[in-house]
């Protein structure tokens, strides 16, 4: 059995997840938006690497069918209707649409990881939803990688220290590790969660992202990242399109 935990994507081998189960990790703040998006009604999410790429998903659409998302350097890109914000996912706004976002971490991640099957997306707001998903598939595979966005290309203590709570809640009770390989990533954040423990506001709060959105006032969606199992869905990527599991 092996568990992989890679700090960015920026290493990952699309070769070496084909086929296989893989978690998704922008805490602050693509992936809680994506959640957010759905649990409030959003048909789909189309994420795009680049805000090119983002307007040329938009050309094949119905104007009053999508809508326009994203970020750069934290702030809503000019002339797009919402921002990266899971605060602006509100029912009013999303419910039956299709929400084509871009963001500077998150969704390269998530294109980065297509090649995995099922690619679980993860917050801490569905973790126990999206966690069960991860170790039933874990169980019935033998593997699973976590994949976080990171920051910029760097490692980001939020990401890594949820991607530690999902070895944990892959490993479950078990306290035997004959047969099971984990990568030093993911040992690693297996010693993050270990240390943090479920103090989740003190993990996400004490790295350079949630000063920086702070900083930036968006104080409130680094709260609203860290309400715990707040919604109880599973979103799915798959075929360039983010939609809720429906698990049986």
């Amino acid at each position: 059995m092996r568990l992989s935990v890679y700090f960015t994507p920026w290493g990952l081998v699309p070769a070496a997840i084909a086929g296989k189960p893989v978690v998704v990790l922008d805490i602050l703040r693509a992936t809680t938006t994506i959640v957010a998006a759905l649990a409030n009604g959003a048909k789909a999410i189309l994420p795009a690497a680049s805000g090119e790429e983002a307007l040329r998903f938009a050309q094949h659409l119905e104007k009053d069918d999508r809508l326009l998302a994203g970020e750069r350097r934290c702030l809503r890109i000019p002339g797009f209707d919402l921002g990266n914000s899971p605060l602006e996912m509100a029912p009013g706004v999303v419910r039956g649409k299709t929400l084509i976002l871009t963001t500077t971490n998150g969704t390269p991640a998530l294109v980065a990881a297509e090649a995995g099957r099922p690619v679980i997306v993860g917050a801490v707001t569905n973790f126990g939803a999206a966690a069960a998903a991860a170790r039933e598939a874990f169980v019935e595979r033998g593997e699973l990688t976590v994949v976080c966005a990171g920051r910029e290309k760097l490692f980001a203590l939020e990401d890594a220290y949820v991607a530690g709570r999902f070895v944990q809640a892959a490993l479950g009770k078990s306290r035997s590790r004959r047969a099971l390989e984990m990568n030093d990533a993911a040992v690693a954040a297996l010693e993050l969660a270990r240390r943090y423990g479920a103090a989740w506001a003190s993990a996400v709060t004490a790295g350079a992202a949630a000063r920086q959105l702070t900083e930036l006032k968006f104080k409130s969606d680094v709260a609203a990242a860290i309400e715990v199992d707040q919604y109880d869905i599973v979103p799915l990527y798959r075929d360039r399109h983010v939609t809720v599991s429906t698990r049986g």
